[in-house]
Formats: C-alpha cells, sequence, structure tokens
C-alpha cells in the first residue's frame, strides 16, 4: 500500500512531464511542416514510443488508482486484504490495460 502510494505520487509527476510533451507536440503541429516531421520522428523512435508507453501506463494507473482512492473515500475496502487485493488489482488492470490500448492503436 505504501509502494502503490508513492507510486501513484510519481505517476502525477509523470503526468506533468508528458502534458509537456503534448504541448511541445501540439506546439510543432502549429508551427510547421518540417518542425512537426522532427517532432514525430523523436516521438516515433524507440526510445519515443517508450517515453510515450511509459506516459501512457501512468496515466492508466493513476487513473485507476484515483478510482481506488474513490473507493476508500466512500468508507469500503480499508481491511488490509481488500488494500492489498485492490493494489494488485490496480498493477496489474494498468498493465494490461496499457497494452491493449497500445495493441488498438498501432496493431
Amino acid at each position: 500500500s505504501m509502494f502503490l502510494s508513492i507510486v501513484h505520487r510519481a505517476t502525477g509527476i509523470v503526468l506533468y512531464a508528458g502534458t509537456l510533451l503534448l504541448v511541445w507536440w501540439l506546439s510543432a503541429a502549429a508551427t510547421n511542416d518540417g518542425y512537426f516531421d522532427l517532432v514525430q520522428s523523436i516521438f516515433g523512435s524507440w526510445i519515443g514510443l517508450l517515453v510515450l508507453f511509459g506516459f501512457t501506463w501512468a496515466l492508466v494507473h493513476h487513473t485507476i488508482g484515483g478510482i481506488r482512492h474513490l473507493i476508500w473515500d466512500m468508507g469500503r475496502g480499508f481491511d488490509l486484504a481488500s488494500v492489498a487485493l485492490g493494489g494488485r488489482i490496480a498493477v496489474a488492470s494498468s498493465v494490461i490495460i496499457t497494452i491493449v490500448l497500445w495493441v488498438i492503436a498501432f496493431g
């Protein structure tokens, strides 16, 4: 539970950085074709795709963590077994959903 709390905060920070990447991409799209092609080639490289995959996972995991917190805010799932199970479900589902999203987008 403590580890997932730290990961939830870390994914929030990653989402800020990912938002800057989104702004960079949109700015390139608004600037000119040459600059946009440059940014697209960076995002299309293996390292760019790895960063985008990590951003996608951070977004999905942070959202699932938020849903988990919402459930806690309703006063449910506070016993240790539920907390542990919810953590396992959050990690597994975030990985599975991220992979499914990428398969749909690039498959």
